[in-house]
């Protein structure tokens, strides 16, 4: 490996800034990957803005990046798999890097079948939306509820719904225009609630008892009409908040349905845990990604060149699946 690499910076100003930094070396239970490919979260658009110090931001410069996809170059000690020369991808801070030190345990090996640029673009999404599936007691023949469905995490949900068996996958849109990408990602029935009522829509769709499992990705208000739709006994489990945080439920809809009500992060500050999840994900969701059952939405591939274009796209809501950086 060369001694110095080009790293993308926070901190600095709006955009990323490129710098030259050491290559890192693996410590006990870790690796170092050559990343080819790495992929954008709404996270590093935020973390961006909160340090930027010309609109008030913290100036407190880090490595960005969370998803990358690449080659295995080193391991430290303790680690058996994966080897070096394995094609890995995996979920790490201060990703954005041309050499990449993870805990082993946060990485999953790349099909054949899948490119570096798909590949990064799926680690966030399989055991964010596994582990909230996990968590909610899903099983093979239950309905499904999945709001904010078009964005890319939610649309790795509706998949691995599908993937998984479940009997009924209802998802939502803002618009109608959406439709056939949610059906063609696996959803029997979508909901447009700019222009149908989420609740209705989905006691309508259910014959009046709602789905087994709701996940969440919005908040808000979206996130209280998730609990009359969801039937008794059923679990909601909150993933993101692409509207707000706060909310305001009925209660009556929860106590009287005896729902399971969950929220879920997994980040990185519980690294056992985060590894079981990851590990689970790729036991029961790897095939389906061999198989292409499963596959993210790339909405635009750039360079490290480009990162500022990249950041802005991101920025920008529009984009319709995943923003990745392939790596010098």
């Amino acid at each position: 490996m060369p001694e110095k690499m080009t790293a993308l910076f926070g901190g600095a100003g709006p955009d990323w800034t490129p710098r030259q930094v050491p290559v890192p070396q693996p410590g006990p239970g870790q690796v170092v990957v050559r990343a080819h490919a790495v992929a954008l979260n709404n996270a590093d658009a935020s973390m961006l803005a909160d340090a930027d110090p010309t609109s008030g931001g913290t100036g407190k410069e880090y490595q960005a990046g969370f998803e990358f996809a690449g080659e295995v170059s080193a391991v430290g000690d303790g680690v058996q798999t994966p080897a070096v020369g394995s094609r890995v991808m995996g979920t790490t801070p201060g990703s954005f890097a041309q050499y990449v030190l993870a805990d082993h345990r946060h990485v999953l090996p790349v099909p054949d079948e899948l490119g570096y640029e798909e590949a990064c673009a799926l680690p966030t999404g399989l055991l964010t939306e596994h582990g909230a599936l996990t968590v909610a007691g899903f099983q093979a023949g239950q309905s499904m509820l999945i709001t904010g469905a078009t964005s890319s995490i939610g649309l790795i949900g509706v998949q691995i719904s599908r993937a998984l068996n479940a009997s009924r996958v209802i998802a939502t849109t803002r618009s109608s225009a959406k439709r056939e990408l949610l059906e063609k990602a696996g959803a029997d029935t979508v909901v447009s609630t700019g222009e149908q009522d989420l609740l209705h829509a989905v006691l309508e769709a259910t014959g009046g008892e709602g789905v087994d499992v709701a996940l969440d990705h919005i908040g808000g208000q979206t996130f209280a009409a998730c609990l009359p739709a969801t039937r008794t006994d059923g679990a909601v489990v909150n993933i993101g908040r692409l509207d707000q945080p706060a909310s305001t439920i009925d209660l009556d809809a929860l106590a009287y349905r005896h729902l399971r009500v969950q929220g879920v992060s997994f980040g990185f500050t519980r690294p056992a845990e985060l590894g079981s999840v990851i590990a689970t994900a790729g036991r029961q969701l790897l095939p389906a990604v061999t198989d292409g059952r499963v596959r993210p939405l790339i909405d635009t591939t750039l360079s490290f060149d480009t990162a500022a274009q990249a950041a802005e796209r991101l920025r920008s809501h529009q984009a319709h699946g995943k923003v990745v950086l392939t790596v010098p």
